[in-house]
């Protein structure tokens, strides 16, 4: 009997990766477009990340916030030394790249399934892809909602596609903090679920951002009658070497570089109990 061929590896060292192009989404925030200095790394599926190295800084773990081919598009947020020149770089540019690292969101097999997306601030950019792939397969499934949070206006992310996710689909959007400018609704991004129109015992919901947001979305689902194997959340820890050795992503049993980052909530409900620090 031939064995099944084993998963690609992602790649130990950083392949360079050159940039060319860069948008500013936000004050602090850009997306930024990598294309392969040589051989290109394998292809990433939504909801994975790489590992992205400032050259003489250090690198961070950034999903891919779309999926084209060889080439890589991270949104990041200046946040710190790595981010902060990563958000720096201009075209031309090259960094080092590792990956891709982690699982993917994995839409669901069963057509006809109502899909649920809510995103939390900078959680949308890992959602993206996802939000891309199932407005390409229009027909497949049920009725389809993006529920998007974010603190102010000024830091919602990819505001002139989301307009154009409303031919696929509805898209809802909510600010904590509006400004004079603001017409939309407020308050958490929660508090949008009674807007959008779905069966719950046959949704299947994917969930990113903070993770009291993830707590608070994810219990009201299932309180709603959404099954808890059937929502898929992204979390997040301090993942540095992507393979699972080091240790410092490890969730209870989880490795996050290596389990996660995307699970279900049956697996992340007991392991959030124990609120970050």
């Amino acid at each position: 009997m031939t064995e099944p061929a084993a998963a690609p590896r992602p790649a130990a060292a950083p392949v360079p990766y050159r940039v060319t192009e860069r948008e500013e989404a936000t004050p602090d925030t850009a997306t930024i477009v990598l294309e392969p200095v040589r051989r290109p790394l394998e292809p990433f599926a939504p909801g994975q990340f790489a590992m992205v190295y400032a050259f003489g800084v250090g690198d961070i773990p950034l999903s891919v916030s779309a999926v084209d081919g060889p080439r890589l598009t991270h949104t990041v947020r200046r946040v710190g030394a790595t981010s902060g020149a990563l958000h720096a770089l201009r075209t031309g540019d090259t960094v080092g790249v590792r990956g891709p690292f982690g699982t993917g969101w994995e839409l669901p097999a069963v057509a006809g399934l109502d899909l649920l997306v809510v995103a939390g601030g900078i959680g949308l950019a890992p959602l993206r892809p996802l939000v891309r792939e199932a407005l390409s397969a229009p027909g497949r499934y049920g009725r389809f909602n993006v529920l998007v949070g974010a603190r102010e206006p000024g830091e919602l992310l990819y505001r002139a596609e989301a307009r154009g996710w409303r031919a696929g689909g509805e898209v809802h959007i909510t600010v904590d903090r509006p400004d004079e400018h603001w017409q939309g609704e407020v308050g958490v991004v929660t508090t949008l679920l009674d807007r959008a129109v779905f069966e719950p015992r046959t949704t299947a919901a994917f969930i990113c951002g903070p993770e009291p947001m993830i707590r608070a979305t994810a219990a009201d689902l299932v309180h709603r009658g959404v099954a808890p194997d059937l929502i898929r959340v992204s979390l997040e820890r301090n993942m540095q070497c992507g393979s699972g050795h080091c240790g410092h992503c490890q969730l209870g049993p989880l490795l996050l570089c290596r389990d996660g980052p995307v699970v279900t909530w049956t697996q992340a409900r007991p392991l959030l109990l124990v609120r970050e620090l």
